[in-house]
């Protein structure tokens, strides 16, 4: 097999054609303990002489350690040069009394604590199997949003805080048309405890019910499906309307990542991302151990301010990963390191570049509120469902998802488009795919172009376009905060 180096050198692999696709091969002989460079970054270290052509993988490449700061950098051209002009700058949205701008028309039944969780989706399910939704014009879905928590923590504390702060982004969320909130009782999230910390918007119309009060599960279910009925009444129709893309919040967001990601969907992702922030919208990248050994290229692109905070945010990782006797490099799953990927200083740097190359312009805790226009970051771990759980709960109207091994993910209050880093797997799971970005290295597509494409899908989206997960149904098992303390 040959291959072809940066500096144009034909290199013929040692194993005789054997590497995976994916995978990458020496394009210079590195020697033993050597730095190990991708993209110009290191991604480890070799832990054997490595010759031109060989496999470079788990059995001869190794984490260390890295700076994490940019280093001097000459004078670079304006981010925006060579974005695609002419793309659509509005999209069809919904206009909330409040003035925010909604992508869906959903009515969200939630759970206060994991043990109305079933009730929630019973109430869902029963309105599904009897076809409810489709005499309501304008209401897209009916939304359960559970979880396995709100008992066995601290009344009061850093847990607590988070649920309700996580529980409160998606009860209020500006997709949320309706809201029923089923609590059992008796648990340590209170529903009124709940309900006053929430700072729900005060347009938005709420049913609230106790299985205990009401008088058990099947009683709480029929509550609930009248609730949800009575709030589609009140609802009505829906008119969607043109609004300035400057409205769309998008999270970033990535899973099963494989060797392609870097060169294909994640820097695609980059070139929408540059593009909805050049015309005043927001983008949001996420999952901090995955942005580790590649945060200088965020470092470098933001105010000191705004780069001191994320430099505390990874200060406070690595502390507590070192307290727990762990490494970050962990990270890489057994299907990232299938698909190509060994180390995660190497995974980071095609993780960062969905976040193209505008401005850092803020920092965001778990589900904080996203109220800085332009490209954010906001801390969340870097497992699928709580990293985007986090992202929508912080405001996040539209969602991208590239995959590489065919992560299974969505969500039916927030639409969540997904996007294939390779054509094989793209073609091997249609159904769960939006958009293949695999073309960039079948068929030679120019990454300004798949990012176009992409961005228009994302505006289709935003106005109304189901995607593959919506169509599938997945949402109802997706909201997991993140929680770090004890479990009483």
């Amino acid at each position: 097999m040959n291959v072809t180096a940066s500096d144009d050198v034909e290199v013929v692999t040692s194993e005789g054609g054997a590497v995976p696709a994916g995978h990458k091969v020496a394009v210079r002989p590195v020697r033993a303990g050597s730095p190990v460079r991708k993209f110009g970054h290191v991604i480890g270290y070799a832990t054997a002489d490595i010759a031109v052509g060989e496999h470079v993988h788990s059995h001869n490449l190794a984490f260390g350690d890295h700076t994490g700061e940019p280093a001097a950098a000459d004078a670079a051209p304006a981010w925006t040069d060579g974005l695609p002009t002419g793309v659509p700058t509005t999209f069809r949205g919904i206009r909330r009394p409040d003035g925010r701008v909604a992508t869906r028309n959903v009515i969200a039944v939630a759970s206060t604590v994991n043990c109305s969780a079933t009730v929630c989706q019973r109430i869902a399910s029963t309105i599904e199997r009897a076809g409810l939704l489709d005499a309501w014009d304008g209401v897209d879905a009916v939304v359960p949003i559970t979880h396995t928590t709100g008992c066995g923590l601290a009344v009061e504390g850093p847990d607590m805080d988070q649920l309700r702060r996580t529980l409160a982004g998606y009860a209020g969320h500006v997709n949320v048309a309706g809201l029923v909130v089923v609590a059992l009782g008796c648990e340590m999230n209170q529903i009124s405890a709940f309900l006053d910390a929430a700072d729900l918007p005060a347009h938005l119309p709420v049913e609230r019910l106790a299985i205990q009060e009401v008088g058990g599960t099947r009683a709480t279910v029929e509550a609930g499906v009248a609730a949800v009925e009575r709030l589609a009444a009140a609802i009505g129709p829906v008119e969607r309307e043109d609004i300035g893309v400057d409205e769309l919040v998008l999270g970033l967001n990535c899973g099963g990542s494989d060797g392609w990601s870097s060169l294909t969907a994640n820097p695609a992702l980059g070139v929408a991302s540059d593009l909805l922030v050049a015309h005043g919208g927001t983008s949001v990248l996420a999952e901090t151990p995955e942005i580790y050994g590649a945060e200088d290229l965020l470092l470098g692109r933001a105010e000191p301010a705004t780069a001191d905070r994320l430099r505390a945010i990874i200060a406070r990782w690595e502390r507590e990963i070192a307290a727990a006797g762990e490494t970050l490099d962990n990270n890489p799953s057994p299907g990232n390191k299938a698909g190509g990927i060994t180390t995660i200083l190497e995974k980071s740097l095609g993780a960062v570049s969905k976040a193209g190359h505008a401005p850092l312009a803020a920092v965001y805790e778990y589900a904080q509120r996203i109220d800085t226009p332009g490209l954010g970051f906001m801390d969340t771990p870097g497992y699928d469902p709580v990293s985007v759980t986090g992202l929508i709960a912080g405001g996040a109207n539209v969602v991208v998802f590239t995959t590489g091994r065919g992560s299974a993910l969505g969500s039916q209050l927030v639409p969540v488009i997904k996007v294939a880093t390779n054509t094989p797997l793209f073609e091997r799971m249609r159904d769960d795919m939006d958009l293949n970005a695999g073309d960039v290295v079948d068929a030679g597509v120019p990454l300004a172009d798949k990012g176009r494409e992409l961005y228009e899908l994302i505006v289709a989206t935003a106005s109304g376009r189901r995607t593959a997960s919506e169509e599938l149904g997945y949402g109802s098992q997706e909201f997991i905060p993140w929680m770090k303390g004890p479990t009483y």
